[in-house]
């Protein structure tokens, strides 16, 4: 993934680097950045409605992702994180993220992962639930890739 910009994502979460983030060279871990995707992400879900962790019957999983470095983050920076659909599948979703400074144009590091859709308690591929899809559509980059 190239060096990003923030005007390329849709959303933006805000979050906090924590001390235990860094690590003995006195940056964020490269693991702990596929932390902030996951969290920003499912945070995305669950308030826009699409998301229920204790109950719903429909989850996604996470089998792919990705990360390129760009510039170093360390506690206690302040965080954006920008998200975007790449592509909507019949059961799964390509997120695309990026780690912002609070206010920086520039990404720090950028990357992706793939959800598919299953049913919990089977573990089989499920279509993208209608609502999940509606709520994504929101975030589908470019802008011409969104369905009208």
């Amino acid at each position: 993934m190239r060096d990003e910009v923030r005007e390329n994502f849709p959303h933006l979460t805000p979050l906090t680097t924590r001390w235990m983030d860094n690590d003995a060279y006195g940056h964020v871990n490269n693991v702990t950045y596929y932390s902030y995707f996951d969290t920003a992400v499912n945070k995305y879900l669950i308030d826009g409605g699409a998301l229920d962790i204790h109950a719903g019957k429909i989850v996604g999983l996470v089998v792919e992702t990705g990360c390129s470095y760009f510039r170093p983050i360390a506690f206690p920076d302040a965080l954006e994180v920008g998200i975007r659909v790449g592509r909507i599948g019949t059961s799964s979703v390509r997120y695309e993220v990026a780690i912002f400074r609070a206010g920086d144009e520039r990404a720090c590091a950028a990357g992706h992962f793939v959800h598919v859709y299953v049913d919990r308690g089977t573990g089989r591929p499920v279509p993208v639930p209608g609502q999940t899809r509606e709520l994504l559509d929101a975030l589908r980059w470019p802008r011409e890739a969104r369905r009208d």
